[in-house]
């Protein structure tokens, strides 16, 4: 974004030399030097497209195109949170007039000759004008940013840097809705450490929270897709959304992780392996009205509770409804 400076950047849209003269002669003395001028409505739009000016004086009346045409084609060539005070300066002084340069988007209009007094009162006026709305940009700009933090803070888990259970609801109820629309699968894969308490009590809660840390990285690696999820679910227990991906892919998914996890080789002494190891339990569900994301979520965990009676560091794939 363009900053506010205390001289103006000013354009001069005048066809007049002697004009032009004394205008930018009533500029100097206010300690604008070297303002842009353009004498044709065409190298005025040139000119703004390219220099961004704080400030437009436009004459009505041009060679080619009049000041109402260039002021109106100034406002529809802004972007975004660039805007230019526009003011006319002509001699034509008819109330009609001066609605019309006010509708085509000028801010001010003044009536040749004008005074230097005058001259100076309104392009002061303009520039505070144009550095309050800069101002209340910056400001927004700021607030904008404060609020999108603070919803990427409200749907992050704050340990491991991956989405939190309320990221996951969210995230869940839509993808339900979008593969219900779709008619394609939706899979969910319920992920526990194995003996976490054990490494905790073993190995001191600064080392239990490392662990989580890299076991989250692990899941949320495998999770590229927009219609793919890796969350938190709480303690040492995490979630993994697949959108369209059927039983035979969350089976390979779910077994991909849990190998991934015994990569990191952390070790644990109350595994068979000595190492980190983890436990997954698999559904995948066709999404329609008969069926809800609470069975889908209870089925899932009822296989990851299958997997720890079985011995852990395996994957169960579970029944939709099966508890």
């Amino acid at each position: 974004m363009k900053q506010q400076t205390s001289t103006p950047k000013i354009l001069v849209v005048e066809d007049s030399k002697v004009t032009v003269k004394v205008l930018t002669g009533y500029l100097a003395s206010m300690g604008v030097e070297n303002p842009l001028v353009a004498e044709t409505g065409t190298q005025a739009l040139r000119t703004f497209r390219r220099e961004h000016p704080d400030i437009v004086l436009l004459d009505a009346k041009l060679p080619d195109i009049d000041g109402f045409e260039v002021a109106s084609k100034i406002r529809k060539a802004e972007q975004g949170e660039e805007w230019a005070a526009i003011i006319f300066l002509t001699a034509m002084n008819s109330d009609e007039d001066l609605a019309r340069g006010i509708a085509a988007g000028g801010d001010d209009y003044l009536v040749k000759p004008v005074s230097e007094t005058v001259f100076h009162a309104k392009v002061r006026a303009m520039q505070r004008l144009v550095g309050m709305q800069r101002n209340l940009v910056e400001v927004t700009r700021k607030l904008d940013a404060a609020n999108a933090e603070l919803q990427r803070l409200s749907t992050t888990d704050s340990l491991t840097g991956i989405a939190n259970r309320r990221a996951l609801d969210d995230f869940l109820s839509r993808e339900w809705r979008r593969c219900q629309r779709m008619e394609k699968p939706l899979s969910l894969v319920m992920l526990d450490v194995d003996y976490f308490k054990l490494f905790n009590d073993k190995y001191g809660h600064q080392a239990g929270d490392d662990c989580l840390k890299q076991v989250a990285a692990q899941i949320a690696r495998a999770a590229p897709r927009a219609s793919d999820l890796a969350a938190r679910y709480g303690g040492e227990e995490f979630s993994l959304v697949l959108g369209e991906s059927d039983a035979d892919g969350v089976l390979w998914m779910a077994e991909r992780v849990r190998q991934m996890v015994a990569d990191l080789r952390v070790p644990h002494y109350a595994t068979d392996s000595k190492f980190v190891t983890i436990s997954c339990g698999v559904v995948s569900v066709l999404p329609d009205d008969t069926r809800s994301i609470e069975t889908l979520m209870q089925s899932a965990d009822a296989a990851l509770y299958q997997a720890k009676r079985g011995g852990r560091n395996r994957t169960v794939v579970g029944e939709y409804g099966k508890r």
